[in-house]
């Protein structure tokens, strides 16, 4: 090497790493075209919580928050063969005092509910994206409304929790899909009593 020779020094990103994938992986479903409803794709369906309102919110979990409404309205929609298109084939649902049923086939036996029988809502509270920007999960209140065989209205309401996957095709799809129901009149369950 000849002396007072300097070698280039690429400047580093200010980012960090997984926030660089973040931002990457978001520009490309922004500008992907929409398929089954797991890309996002500006303006369609009803306005979720604007996460430029928050400027703290990171991208991930804008992402995340979005598709678990979007998954909710899907599924408001077109019930529960709307519910199972959101899920990953190996998906595992975990509810209420009942057994794990694992598998999206196995899902979609017992998700045969129509809009009209049944109306199953819910609103993301919060949500992560890991830093590897391929798995999160969201979390929130459910509420599930319809008929008993008497014809009486029932409603059933709680806490869930959606373990997102990033696919190989580029859609996220739910990998776990856990609800525990309140009891009644719970209220928030992370209040702390009056004193």
């Amino acid at each position: 090497m000849k002396a007072g020779l300097k070698f280039y020094r690429a400047p580093r990103l200010v980012c960090g790493r997984w926030r660089c994938i973040v931002v990457l992986l978001l520009s490309c479903w922004l500008s992907a075209a929409a398929s089954e409803g797991q890309m996002l794709t500006p303006g369609d369906g009803a306005p979720v919580a604007n996460p430029l309102g928050d400027t703290a919110m990171k991208p991930g979990k804008a992402l995340l928050m979005e598709l678990d409404a979007r998954f909710a309205r899907a599924t408001l929609a077109g019930g529960g063969k709307a519910f199972v298109g959101w899920l990953a084939e190996d998906a595992v649902s975990l509810a209420n005092g009942k057994a794990a049923v694992e598998g999206r086939e196995a899902i979609a036996k017992q998700a045969t509910w129509t809009p009209e029988q049944y109306q199953l809502t819910w609103t993301p509270t919060d949500a992560v994206l890991s830093q590897a920007g391929d798995m999160g999960y969201s979390w929130g209140h459910y509420e599930g409304r319809g008929r008993d065989a008497a014809g009486n209205p029932i409603m059933t309401s709680g806490r869930y929790v959606n373990l997102w996957r990033l696919e190989p095709d580029g859609s996220w799809k739910v990998i776990l899909n856990s609800s525990n129901e309140e009891p009644v009149g719970a209220g928030d369950c992370c209040r702390l009593p009056p004193v």
